[in-house]
């Protein structure tokens, strides 16, 4: 679909979307791009150049996009919901993993508002409807050792695309192919704008840190079927399958295997075998 296909209805309204942000951090800061080879690229690139934080980068049509572990992302013009927030949370790097896992439960939360779905969460950024991929999250950070000078959330939402290309098909889905129906790209944005920012602002209140990623850990266990008894298959220096045991108080996946407890650092995690 080119750009000049895209209904009228759906087309992003600026004006509106500002108003609408009003009391987020956001509210007049969403750059729109026609096209774009990646919102997380220029995101982190202005943001070495001292871009204003809450800064929102969003594109109908992404050339380059990208996904956890040098992943492509398809991103159809007009298709999809690509979006990346600047930010410059104050939290340290080594907990910056939470704010992916926030970012999950905010995505989740605004598909359910909108559509009334409720998209399963695979640790750690994967939304999927029916077994599916629908969403996704990349978090990218500039950080010193005690400090996080700056991150990105990168997140791409399969909105209307009524089919995907033959080797994706059995992997990817959309709101249009779970529901039959087209779904407003700008309302979705707006209802994950204002809970991303709940969630920012839970996970960087002053001395709130420990009581925050709880508060996510439970939520994640009540919301997701990948954190507790899930049969996986990891992939990371090797490969490994075994029961998943909840998350650690770093948030990382704990798996449960025939040799003990593993802890998934960076692996995908794919389903395995009851």
């Amino acid at each position: 679909m080119n750009l000049t296909a895209l209904p009228i209805a759906d087309a992003f309204a600026l004006d509106a979307l500002h108003r609408e942000l009003a009391g987020t951090p956001f509210a007049g800061k969403v750059r729109h791009f026609p096209s774009i080879d990646s919102t997380n690229t220029l995101a982190m690139r202005e943001a070495e150049q001292g871009q204003e934080s809450d800064t929102v980068y969003l594109a109908d049509e992404q050339t380059g996009g990208r996904g956890r572990g040098a992943h492509e992302w398809h991103s159809a013009a007009g298709s999809g919901l690509y979006v990346s927030i600047l930010v410059r949370p104050r939290i340290a790097p080594a907990d910056i993993l939470w704010l992916s896992l926030a970012t999950g439960l905010a995505v989740q939360a605004a598909v359910r508002d909108l559509t009334s779905l409720a998209p399963d969460i695979r640790w750690p950024n994967d939304l999927l409807l029916s077994g599916r991929k629908m969403g996704g999250i990349l978090t990218e950070l500039n950080a010193e050792v005690t400090r996080v000078r700056h991150a990105v959330i990168g997140i791409g939402i399969n909105v209307h695309q009524p089919s995907f290309p033959p080797e994706l098909a059995s992997l990817a889905t959309s709101l249009k192919i779970e529901t039959s129906r087209d779904w407003s790209r700008q309302d979705l944005l707006v209802a994950l704008l204002h809970d991303l920012d709940e969630e920012i602002q839970r996970l960087t209140t002053p001395h709130s840190l420990e009581s925050a990623t709880a508060d996510i850990r439970n939520r994640l266990a009540a919301n997701s079927t990948w954190v507790q008894g899930k049969s996986v298959i990891v992939t990371e220096a090797d490969t490994f399958s075994g029961v998943t045991d909840g998350l650690d108080s770093r948030g990382f996946l704990r798996v449960r295997t025939a040799q003990g407890i593993r802890t998934v650092l960076s692996g995908g995690v794919r389903e395995g075998r009851s």
